[in-house]
């Protein structure tokens, strides 16, 4: 666990916008700021000061106390969080690419950066942010991946998109979601001429934003680096 704490704070002490990254991480672990002030004993608005760079850079002292605060009301929760973490850290790579972003991201931006038009569920899309994406080979995923692994590919949050590629309808992936106890904010088909239509179905049913777009790989990966 001590490793995960110095991994938090170490990104929030090298960020170029530490304000911003500390509230990615108290938002990834769903904490609101009225509930991690009330368990620092601090003022909201001094939270908000921090998160919004208003005051200067925080010390090893606010981000000591920071991050033992979110791991310690995870903790009281149950500590599934943190379980997850440490999941992730184990995660079979050579069948997916997990990109972890340094702020959070309003779904229609996310679209926007990959040049992805909505299918299904565009309202809600203008509702999400997002904190990461994970890259998969729909077919390697779908064939070979250990079903008790699939929970891996979410990395550190649920709260992030995931894009399939080698899509040939997008039905299989949609599905594969479908069946999967955990569920991502959104999904995105690569390289997709026409979506199945039972595909958007259950996109719909399951209430998920589907995108699909037609950008290259390369400048898929090289637009999720510049947002981690």
């Amino acid at each position: 666990m001590e490793e995960l704490k110095v991994k938090i704070a170490g990104e929030i002490a090298i960020s170029q916008n530490p304000g911003a990254t500390m509230r990615k991480w108290r938002e990834v672990f769903n904490i609101s700021q009225t509930e991690l002030s009330e368990f620092l004993k601090i003022s909201p608005s001094t939270i908000s000061d921090y998160e919004g760079n208003r005051r200067k850079s925080p010390g090893i002292g606010v981000l000591n106390r920071f991050v033992n605060a979110i791991f310690e009301i995870d903790e009281k929760r149950g500590g599934e969080f943190i379980k997850r973490m440490k999941e992730a850290e184990k995660s079979p790579q050579e069948y997916f690419e997990v990109y972890n972003f340094q702020k959070g991201l309003p779904g229609p931006e996310l679209a926007r950066v990959l040049d992805a038009k909505c299918v299904a569920c565009e309202g809600r899309l203008a509702e999400l942010t997002v904190f990461g994406a994970t890259i998969l080979d729909s077919l390697k995923v779908i064939l070979e991946l250990p079903y008790d692994s699939f929970v891996k590919i979410y990395s550190t949050t649920s709260q992030r998109a995931l894009l399939f590629t080698r899509v040939e309808t997008g039905r299989s992936p949609l599905v594969a979601v479908r069946v999967s106890p955990i569920k991502p904010s959104l999904i995105i088909l690569h390289g997709i001429e026409i979506v199945d239509k039972l595909a958007i179905k259950i996109a719909e049913s399951e209430g998920i934003p589907l995108l699909a777009t037609k950008m290259p790989m390369d400048d898929v990966r090289k637009a999720f680096k510049q947002l981690s």
